[in-house]
Parts: C-alpha cells; structure tokens; sequence
C-alpha cells in the first residue's frame, strides 16, 4: 500500500506526544475492526480519537503514512503498522514488583495479552503473600527476584510498592538487565539513561482533575470582571 513502510522498515524517531496518540488511534482502530469496518477517512479516524485531521495526519506522517486521498486508510493494514512503530509486535515478558491491591488488580487484568503484553512473574515480599495464586501467576518471593526474572525472560516491569523500597528494587531491576519499568510508586526514582522509566502519579493526575473541575464550575464573568 503506497505512503507505509512494509514489515520491518525503519520508522523514523517519533516525539513523545504523537506516541502517546499513537496509542489512542490504535484503540479507535481496534474498534473499527470490531465493527467490521474496512476503511476510514482521516476525519473520521480523527473524530474517533477526539483529535483534528491535521494533527493526525502529521502524527502518522511519522509511519510514512499518508493514507489515500479520496479512499482513507486500510483499517487493519495501519493497524499493523502503528503496532510496529509502538513495539507491540515484540515479546514483551512483564514482571509486576507489589502484589497489594494494585498489583493484583494489574495482574489478573486480561486486557494485557491482547496488546502484545504477557505477566510473567508477581513478586512480593510478605511471606503470608508469597505462593499465593493470583489468576494464573503464584507470587514469588522478592528475595528471588534476579532468579525468576532470568528463568522467565522478563523484559519489562511495573513496581507496585511504597515509596521506601522503590528505589532499592528499581536498581536491583536495572541490575538484572531491565531497562524498561513502569512505575506507580510516589517517588521519583533515578535510573541511568538506558533504561526506559515511565511514571504514573495518581494523586497528581487527581489535582489536575480537580483543577479543571474547579474552573468548569466557576462562572464565567468576563475579561473585565475577572480583572476587576
């Protein structure tokens, strides 16, 4: 199909912000497949992501896609090729460190398998814990963290524990040879500049939530009388 790379063609290096819209047009593409859909406009595509046309346009310029003027894009075709771009055709092999709530919760979520990601391992360190199942997994003890991680091929993890321990198990993570790791813990945690490390704060996200909840109800008076 003219305007996309085949299968195994370098992709061109990709700002930050269009990976993580990326990532929003492959969930509408995966609706569109699920709904049998064959083709879709970039207005369409773009509606769909809660984006404009242009901006999607630009974003999967990136892919070296430009879509068929007049025809749209191949649904399952740029499908594929944004999973290419997103690494999600690789063998991602997922740790989780925390088997609290969290973790549990993050571990028997079955949407995972179905993005290219697999839960190989769930590792804490209370012993009434440790060998419990959770889904399919049985918790190990992170005192064999190194051990399980080389026995299960993990390639990437998530930390699910306190503040107090995340940095200790962070590097002891790194150590082992991981060099992409998600975390939830409420710190911030310092990695060398090989490894990939992503954070969720939800408490932050809370105070932005809040934020523009507080101006939605505010009144709107006006330039001259806000400055009043």
């Amino acid at each position: 199909m003219p305007g996309l790379h085949p299968v195994g063609d370098p992709v061109r290096h990709i700002p930050p912000a269009s990976v993580a819209r990326l990532t929003i047009y492959l969930r509408a593409l995966n609706t569109l497949l699920g709904e049998g859909i064959e083709r879709v406009s970039s207005e369409e595509l773009a509606d769909a992501a809660g984006v404009n046309s242009p901006m999607l346009r630009k974003d999967l310029s990136y892919l070296g896609s430009y879509g068929t003027r007049g025809v749209g894009y191949d649904v399952q075709y740029l499908n594929r090729q944004i999973s290419i771009a997103l690494g999600l055709t690789l063998d991602w092999r997922v740790a989780i460190i925390g088997a609290g709530n969290l973790g549990r919760a993050l571990a028997g979520y079955s949407g995972f398998v179905s993005r290219g990601f697999e839960i190989v391992a769930l590792f804490d360190a209370d012993q009434l814990v440790v060998g419990a199942e959770v889904g399919y997994l049985r918790v190990s003890a992170v005192d064999d963290l190194e051990t399980v991680l080389e026995r299960t091929r993990t390639n990437m993890a998530v930390l699910s524990v306190p503040g107090s321990v995340a940095q200790e198990l962070c590097d002891r993570l790194v150590a082992a040879g991981i060099s992409s790791i998600l975390s939830f813990a409420p710190v911030v945690l310092q990695v060398p500049s090989h490894v990939q490390l992503r954070k969720v704060d939800m408490s932050t996200e809370l105070q932005i939530l809040a934020y523009h909840a507080q101006r939605a109800q505010e009144p709107d008076l006006g330039p001259i009388s806000r400055a009043q």
